[in-house]
């Protein structure tokens, strides 16, 4: 059975190669898969401090599964905003990367 330093260290791996995408990469839409793994790694650290966080009754405490509901419908959300924000960036530049982009004049 998996402990939770397991899922600790699974999800500081998944934040570590999420921040290292989101520093090293130049392209918009990789920047923004990389902040995406970066809160899947956070929702895994939530989710698994509540399964091994046990209530006085012995049953697991849900508020950390509850919050990543919340963590789940904010990112939906800024998945939309975000795509709308690079579509209308790469259809007023003609490109995606991160250097070629200096100030937000159109």
């Amino acid at each position: 059975m998996a402990t939770l330093n397991d899922y600790l260290l699974v999800s500081g791996l998944l934040f570590a190669i999420g921040l290292a995408g989101v520093v090293l990469r130049r392209n918009i839409i990789i920047v923004f898969m990389c902040l995406e793994l970066m809160l899947s790694a956070a929702n895994l650290t939530l989710v698994a401090f509540s399964r091994f966080n046990t209530t006085a009754n012995g049953l697991p405490d849900y508020n950390g599964q509850m919050l990543v509901f919340f963590v789940i419908t904010v990112a939906a959300a800024e998945v939309a905003v975000g795509l709308a924000i690079i579509v209308a960036l790469y259809r007023a530049r003609q490109t995606i990367h991160t250097d070629e982009l200096t100030s937000l004049k159109g």
